[in-house]
């Protein structure tokens, strides 16, 4: 491919070319779907791997394109192997096929924590969406980095009622996430990483 095609992909991606990503998907999808389903997963676990790969990859592109040193049909390949290990290790000790296990050498070692940080990410928005609209508001104003005396302005609350919502609003926040599975997914994977490091 040449490095015309690559660049018109890249532009593609990153403006969300319907022609481009029906072409990507088209090129790409099959070989995914076929690695997926060899290890243990399905079709649809195939579309999910391609979509979140695809997020990472547009990240990807939006933020450091210059540090994708192979084709991006190879990085992308290695992304989508990198996330569907990702989620194999969270169900299961699964038995993983690997083909030219030396392609993820090739992917940016940053790829792991790309992965990672997006799926914190989705846990965050999981449950933050799960609390009422009040605690939402308090929580996105809060987090604009609006002061109390802002926020009271703008929500009608007072200052103190401000406070205590966004002290319960925070606190039945993080409690919701502790409780999800895949928090303590996360929590053992640091501990057991800092025990190999």
């Amino acid at each position: 491919m040449g490095r015309n095609d690559e660049i018109r992909i890249f532009n593609g991606i990153i403006n969300g070319d319907d022609e481009v990503l029906k072409s990507f998907y088209k090129k790409n999808f099959k070989r995914i779907r076929n690695f997926v389903v060899m290890n243990s997963g399905t079709e649809v676990d195939s579309e999910d791997v391609f979509q979140d790969a695809l997020i990472v990859l547009y990240q990807k592109l939006k933020s450091d394109p210059s540090s994708i040193h192979c084709s991006i049909h190879t990085f992308f390949y290695g992304v989508c192997k990198n996330i569907w290990r990702s989620k194999l290790r969270k169900k299961s000790n699964l038995p993983f096929i690997g083909d030219s296990d030396n392609l993820i050498l090739d992917v940016n070692a940053n790829i792991i924590e790309d992965i990672e940080k997006q799926e914190r990410e989705n846990l965050f928005r999981k449950h933050f969406l799960k609390l009422n609209n009040s605690c939402r508001q308090i929580l996105t104003l809060y987090f604009e980095g609006k002061s109390v005396r802002e926020i009271a302005m703008i929500t009608k609350y007072s200052e103190g009622n401000v406070r205590k919502k966004k002290f319960e609003s925070k606190k039945l926040l993080m409690s919701m996430i502790e409780n999800d599975p895949l928090y303590r997914e996360f929590v053992f994977q640091n501990k057991e990483t800092k025990k190999v490091s």
